[in-house]
């Protein structure tokens, strides 16, 4: 595999109607979960991607895992689960295309996870770990089993990417800064945005981060800032790149799952930091004019017709 990832699966449902939830009375059945999607994306771009899950043993859950399957992810490392309901969120979106997330995923069927089932030579066939911040928050126990991942990864030369994907309506501040803290020791490609940074280390200065940022061993690192673009922290500095304007921004959710995955697209490839920022900086802007939490994320081919490296014949 080229990269596997760690996280669950959600049937999200998407609204027909923009604005407060209360009043829209129809939704569209779609799949997400930000592991999922980085997966998916890279499946897109062309990489051998792999996914290791708990689903629950419903009709939700066999379609996840049966359109995951159609999308090139192998998922021989995903189970159906007796007695659990697989994982819903509902979303709302406004006018400017932002929105909330309402979350329904207690006794989430990745609960069952254990270190003891953690597939470790499925790991270590891996070039790359990708993990997020959300698998962990769902449940406690999950804290324990992406650690004992990573360390996995680490001890056979399996590099980690990791995006901290703090979503507070799943555990506290406190919670996310204590967890995130103990895995930075692990990861090489660090994919972050400016809020999560400036909650991690509780500061909002560019100095005290980037030095906060030096105490680790990380290979890259990377700042999310959306429609600003992006920046790589090179020779102690943040060196920016710009993003790519929309005409239209329908849907927001996603875009940061895009980026990543044409980072590590780029990474993989052993591609140099600028061609990989141009790339996901791309997919990051493509995504938002889709609504959907991966139905944007595109294939090689339609990037480059995107960049204008590749003419596209419409008709």
């Amino acid at each position: 595999m080229d990269i596997i990832t760690i996280g669950d699966g959600m049937i999200t449902f998407d609204p027909n109607s923009k604005g407060p939830m209360r009043f829209v009375n129809e939704f569209t059945r779609k799949i997400g979960g930000a592991e999922l999607n980085v997966m998916i994306g890279c499946a897109r771009l062309g990489l051998k991607t792999g996914w290791i899950s708990r689903l629950g043993k419903d009709e939700f859950g066999r379609h996840i895992l049966n359109t995951v399957r159609g999308e090139g992810v192998d998922v021989s490392e995903v189970e159906l689960m007796e007695g659990y309901a697989t994982s819903l969120n509902f979303k709302e979106v406004q006018e400017s295309g932002n929105g909330r997330t309402f979350y329904y995923r207690n006794n989430s069927p990745t609960e069952t996870f254990t270190v003891e089932n953690l597939p470790e030579e499925y790991i270590k066939s891996a070039k790359i770990l990708h993990i997020t911040g959300v698998f962990p928050a769902i449940n406690e126990k999950n804290r324990v089993v992406i650690l004992r991942a990573i360390e996995i990864a680490k001890e056979n030369g399996v590099k980690v990417s990791f995006d901290p994907n703090i979503r507070l309506k799943l555990w506290t501040k406190e919670e996310a800064r204590k967890t995130i803290l103990s895995y930075l020791p692990y990861v090489d490609y660090l994919l972050v945005g400016r809020d999560e940074l400036e909650l991690l280390f509780e500061t909002n200065a560019d100095e005290e981060l980037i030095s906060c940022l030096k105490d680790f061993d990380f290979s890259k690192v990377v700042l999310k800032e959306g429609n600003k673009g992006s920046y790589l922290l090179k020779d102690d500095k943040w060196v920016h790149f710009e993003g790519f304007k929309v005409n239209k921004v329908v849907d927001t959710v996603g875009a940061g799952d895009g980026f990543d995955s044409g980072f590590l697209y780029g990474v993989s490839c052993g591609w140099s930091d600028e061609k990989s920022i141009e790339l996901a900086n791309a997919i990051g802007a493509m995504v938002v004019q889709v609504a959907g939490d991966n139905e944007g994320l595109p294939y090689l081919e339609d990037v480059e017709v995107f960049l204008g490296e590749r003419e596209s014949i419409e008709r």
